[in-house]
């Protein structure tokens, strides 16, 4: 199968398994280690990309209702706590493929989450990575309608260019960058924004 062939679940499953051989890497200390993600270790991150993926249709309600929704990722994280590194690198192997919630749209959500957090593990570690072209090109286009993401507040009246990858977006003062730099930028990680350059890179940065 060709990359132009691969469908959205199909990356998903490459970009679980790209985060699965990285995370194989990881030292007990590293596993312990701030995240980008606000109050999250590297564990809590990747506990969080597999809490969704065994939730019944009942499961996934009681959830939503004990974190009153918007806490609900929060709640997924705390009931992994107890496993350690190891058992949820077996539970990440035995979900390569999305299930349940992460399977939404077509794999899109697992694809788009997966790439962040992965990310938001290596930059906070210092383990940078080139994000396969084919990804981020399919990635890029569904990030600034999601409203689940907010990157639709933070990029309004801006033109957003990538440098390395076929993407544009939007009418306005342009910021341009790498297309990781620009995901990143816009689902809300400050870390990303020194990264990118344009008259718009101060508005993006202010609302971050």
């Amino acid at each position: 199968m060709s990359t132009t062939e691969k469908s959205l679940m199909d990356m998903a499953y490459d970009e679980r398994s790209d985060l699965a051989a990285f995370l194989e890497t990881l030292t007990p200390q590293e596993w312990k280690a701030p995240s980008l993600c606000d109050r999250w270790t590297v564990k809590d991150v990747v506990a969080h990309m597999v809490s969704y993926e065994e939730l019944t249709p009942f499961g996934l309600v009681k959830r939503f209702a004990k974190g009153r929704v918007v806490r609900a990722n929060e709640v997924g994280v705390r009931e992994f706590a107890p496993m350690s590194p190891q058992e949820l690198m077996e539970f990440l192997r035995r979900h390569l493929s999305p299930k349940g919630l992460t399977a939404g749209f077509g794999g899109m959500i697992a694809l788009v989450d997966g790439t962040v957090h992965h990310q938001d593990i290596r930059r906070a570690l210092g383990y940078p990575r080139t994000v396969p072209v084919e990804r981020l090109e399919r990635i890029l286009p569904l990030v600034p309608t999601n409203p689940r993401l907010g990157a639709g507040r933070r990029i309004r009246g801006l033109r957003l260019t990538a440098t390395d990858v076929g993407w544009q977006h939007g009418d306005g003062p342009e910021v341009s960058g790498t297309g990781e730099a620009l995901l990143m930028a816009m689902t809300g990680r400050q870390d990303a924004v020194k990264e990118l350059d344009g008259s718009g890179q101060a508005t993006l940065a202010g609302r971050i």
